[in-house]
């Protein structure tokens, strides 16, 4: 209801009631508090537990994993793992035998080579004719001895007049010796003829030999890996200016790549992890994807004190063309044949004493960090949802940062790496990464 008035201030006799003015709504503010109260009522469950979920721990997790036994029974548990690089087991630098200037180069990198195959030449035009001046000087020796022959069996026979005449008395004792002293003097230049024959021959071998050295030949098949020389350049056994001193003369690089190996090293501490003819498995850092066989063939008989470690090479059994020399590769050593079938059979009698078709039970593996003592019991916690929950594990043999569950955690569950101190059972945390 509304009261109009037109009269000046004070006079009352003109007021009036307005009775078609529509009535106050003083319902409304109640109505509007009513409403903020449910919706806040229906809310509160919601920003309660938002802000309990953030003021939740944030963890990481990592999944339980399950290695199933192989069809001999073994579940190839990995014992130690390195890097290192692809190397060939058979390589050499291949370098000259004396100076000079390079005439041709027969290879080019990627060449496969034969063992003897001649793969450069060094300019060899004056020893070629040093070769000559040796033949001829061995035909004019042979020339000299025909002489030195004829002149002695020309004193021979002089010798053998000289005592005819002497046993008839004609000639003198002084030229029957004259005629002996010449026939040995004729001998003496046969035997230096013949040694100066033998002289110039072998002098023709030596020529020869030194033409044979500005050849360079392949020491054995392979294929050629790195050029490092070009034709014109000048090289020598020890080196030249802009040559590093470890390639010295080396012009070629030769690779076997039918025997490839990885050169890794292990820490002092984990060499009596290792036993020979270990089974290895083997990843290029080019193909993550492709596996590789290896076998452990040589633990290196000394060790670098300067960084505590031991030189390994595992030899890689099954390389394809995909493998070269010089990748980066990782070796993951496995347990041996004998002592994996020893734990596949003990697992397999538990499986037939448990009723279990299966011949084998499969391997739970749990990162250690997820593994905690609590009262003396192995403990995890498992993250279901954004809940943890804890639950007492047995564990078994370690095996490099992982550890075997015998019982209390099924492959594929998330675990807690490393849980923080007060966690307790049924809380809320928060996954790192969601």
């Amino acid at each position: 209801m509304t009261i109009h008035s037109d009269s000046p201030i004070g006079d009352l006799s003109r007021l009036r009631i307005d009775r078609n003015a529509p009535p106050r709504r003083r319902w409304l503010p109640w109505a509007i508090l009513v409403a903020l109260g449910a919706a806040g009522a229906a809310v509160y469950p919601s920003a309660r537990a938002y802000v309990a979920e953030r003021r939740a721990p944030e963890v990481d997790v990592a999944r339980a994993t399950q290695i199933v036994a192989s069809p001999g029974g073994s579940t190839a548990l990995p014992v130690l793992v390195a890097s290192g690089y692809v190397v060939a087991r058979h390589s050499s630098d291949v370098g000259v035998k004396t100076g000079g200037r390079i005439a041709s180069l027969t290879f080019e990198e990627g060449t496969r080579v034969r063992k003897g195959d001649v793969i450069a030449q060094l300019e060899h035009a004056d020893i070629e004719a040093q070769l000559e001046a040796s033949r001829r000087a061995v035909a004019e020796a042979d020339a000299q001895l025909a002489q030195a022959v004829a002149a002695r069996e020309e004193d021979v026979r002089n010798v053998d007049r000289q005592r005819a005449l002497m046993r008839d008395g004609i000639t003198t004792t002084q030229a029957l010796t004259g005629a002996e002293s010449a026939a040995a003097v004729s001998a003496a230049r046969v035997r230096s003829a013949e040694a100066a024959i033998a002289s110039a021959r072998a002098r023709v071998r030596v020529t020869e030999e030194a033409l044979e050295n500005t050849n360079v030949r392949a020491p054995f098949e392979g294929v050629v890996i790195k050029k490092r020389a070009e034709v014109g350049e000048t090289v020598s056994p020890f080196g030249v200016a802009g040559q590093s001193a470890r390639e010295g003369g080396a012009i070629a690089t030769i690779a076997d790549l039918r025997e490839l190996e990885v050169q890794t090293e292990v820490s002092e501490n984990s060499v009596a992890k290792l036993t020979g003819a270990m089974p290895a498995e083997v990843k290029l850092q080019a193909y993550q994807d492709q596996t590789y066989t290896g076998r452990l063939r040589q633990i290196f008989p000394s060790a670098d004190r300067a960084k505590a470690i031991v030189e390994v090479r595992v030899s890689i059994l099954d390389a394809d063309a995909h493998v070269k020399p010089e990748m980066t590769a990782s070796v993951t050593f496995q347990e041996p044949h004998e002592v994996a079938q020893k734990s596949g059979s003990s697992q397999a009698e538990v499986g037939l004493k448990s009723g279990s078709r299966q011949s084998v039970t499969p391997v739970v593996l749990v990162p250690k960090r997820a593994v905690v003592d609590q009262n003396g019991q192995s403990t995890v916690w498992v993250v279901t949802g954004n809940t943890a929950s804890r639950r007492t594990v047995t564990v078994g043999q370690e095996r490099i940062d992982q550890v075997e569950v015998k019982s209390g955690v099924v492959p594929g569950e998330a675990l807690i790496l490393n849980p923080p101190a007060g966690l307790t059972d049924r809380a809320l945390v928060r996954v790192k990464g969601k």
